[in-house]
């Protein structure tokens, strides 16, 4: 079916116990698994931005060691056997945190996230706790806690998928793993050894390998959908992306709420759609602009102007020197788009001070992806059983028991559409390579997933990536090593 509906588990304080173990079973079982984060804020924007990558890890460090993750959104893609190469169990959670220390949280922070639904009230509440830095003897390795959850995504070793993962990745490490080492050196070659699998960054790999007239993630998303579907439904020859999901009925059917993803939009009777919400994502007017901010309508209308994509690839590439894009908007190229409204603004340098939406947080209009539901048992008390050949394929259908959301779980959501842009581009990668070879589309290991992009990070305004290598100059840190010495019993 083109129209589907997501369902995002939503874990916080008072169910985390009773789904760890579903959890730590679908992080296992995974053949990838996508993260994102919602933060308390990120402090100033040009520091974040600064020419030298090295002085831009120094902001990131000082941000993530004095800001918060609020909300981890985490989809375990699991290929499924005996179907298409492509076909995956996909499981989405959302856990609302609380860090126990004092943190930062910005004002345009708040206003963002509560104007896409986020529950401060909820996240006080429930929220759960966790402490940032260095580990406490073992408490990483045992309990069940997030530090532990964070532990187990480690002893996966799975594929780590990210979107403009920079920042997160220095967030996840310093709420959940360490203190941030002072240089960038050290904490590359930190994260080759805590995910020696591979990191993946769906914002090098739209930019760099699929070159989309735009690479914000709710735009290459529903690109990647669109054309996924597109050739699914024309009958075209090749590998296509394929997703199932779990039914989850009975108690389980409490704590998921429902992404709707409906059909994408006739663009008739639209209006002008806003430029600068077109080339980045984000609008400084916000809710306030008078032009349209719906992505399905930009990309309906890059469809329907095939012809001119080199001239908009152009116009993208030659933002800073005007191009058609207001240039107070041009400060933040390339800068994260579900994190430029967790940056402060100088209002000497831009007048415009109020945030807003950069990536709305209201998926509509979904485009079409072939979907079908996994029929589980209990998953608590029979977590093993998550396995798909223990499950019963079913029809996909609105759930009954709560209405689908369009507000809430922003972290959840953005996991799972960058999962999918990654598990599109694998897709193309192996039918382009197939008909290269002139043969079937080969089924790799894991270690060969889109090897042109393995540990490849995203930089900002830059034509290179940041590339996460331990160098022969290079030393991992003290924390690390011990931490790797108790997760391993040695150094890996």
């Amino acid at each position: 079916m083109s129209s589907f509906v997501v369902p995002v588990i939503d874990v916080h304080n008072d169910n985390f116990k009773e789904l760890w173990p579903a959890m730590v079973v679908a992080l296992k079982t995974a053949s990838f698994i996508a993260i994102d984060t919602e933060l308390s804020g990120l402090g100033n924007r040009k520091s974040l931005l600064a020419e030298s990558v090295e002085d831009r890890y120094k902001a990131i460090c000082h941000a993530a060691r004095s800001r918060s993750i609020l909300s981890l959104g985490f989809a375990c893609y699991k290929k499924i056997e005996n179907k298409a190469a492509d076909s995956y169990l996909v499981q989405v959670y959302n856990l609302t945190l609380l860090c126990s220390e004092e943190y930062i949280i910005e004002p345009q922070s708040v206003h963002f996230l509560v104007q896409h639904g986020f529950d401060f009230n909820k996240q006080y509440a429930n929220g759960i706790p966790y402490l940032k830095g260095n580990n406490k003897a073992a408490s990483d390795y045992h309990g069940v806690h997030i530090r532990a959850l964070f532990t187990e995504l480690l002893r996966a070793r799975k594929p780590l998928v990210l979107h403009n993962g920079l920042i997160d990745m220095a967030f996840l490490y310093q709420s959940f793993y360490a203190h941030l080492p002072e240089q960038l050196a050290t904490f590359t070659a930190d994260l080759s050894e805590m995910f020696p699998v591979g990191i993946y960054d769906t914002k090098y790999v739209t930019e760099f390998e699929l070159r989309l007239t735009a690479s914000y993630l709710e735009y290459a998303y529903k690109k990647c959908k669109l054309d996924n579907s597109r050739a699914l439904t024309s009958g075209a020859d090749g590998p296509h992306v394929q997703v199932e999901f779990c039914q989850y009925g009975g108690h389980m059917s409490s704590f998921v709420d429902f992404r709707a993803c409906p059909d994408v939009a006739s663009s008739e009777g639209q209006t002008e759609i806003c430029s600068r919400f077109s080339a980045f994502g984000w609008c400084p007017n916000g809710t306030q602009c008078s032009l349209s901010h719906d992505t399905d309508l930009i990309v309906l209308q890059d469809e329907m102007n095939k012809e001119d994509k080199r001239k908009k690839r152009k116009r993208q590439r030659n933002k800073k020197k005007g191009g058609d894009v207001v240039e107070d908007t041009s400060i933040f190229e390339g800068a994260p788009q579900n994190k430029i409204p967790h940056m402060e603004i100088d209002v000497q340098e831009n007048s415009v001070n109020e945030p807003s939406a950069n990536e709305t947080d209201e998926h509509k209009n979904c485009s079409s992806v072939t979907t079908s539901n996994v029929t589980a048992p209990d998953i608590v008390n029979n977590a093993e059983s998550m396995d798909q050949d223990a499950m019963k394929k079913t029809v996909i259908s609105s759930p009954q028991k709560k209405k689908p959301d369009t507000g809430t779980h922003r972290a959840g959501f953005d996991a799972f559409m960058t999962g999918f842009i990654f598990a599109h581009s694998y897709a193309i990668d192996r039918k382009t390579e197939a008909i290269a070879n002139e043969s079937e589309p080969a089924e790799p290991e894991a270690e060969q997933l889109l090897s042109s992009c393995l540990n490849k990070v995203y930089l900002s305004g830059k034509s290179v990536p940041l590339i996460i290598v331990k160098s022969t100059f290079s030393k991992s840190s003290k924390a690390h090593l011990q931490k790797m010495e108790m997760l391993w019993g040695t150094r890996k």
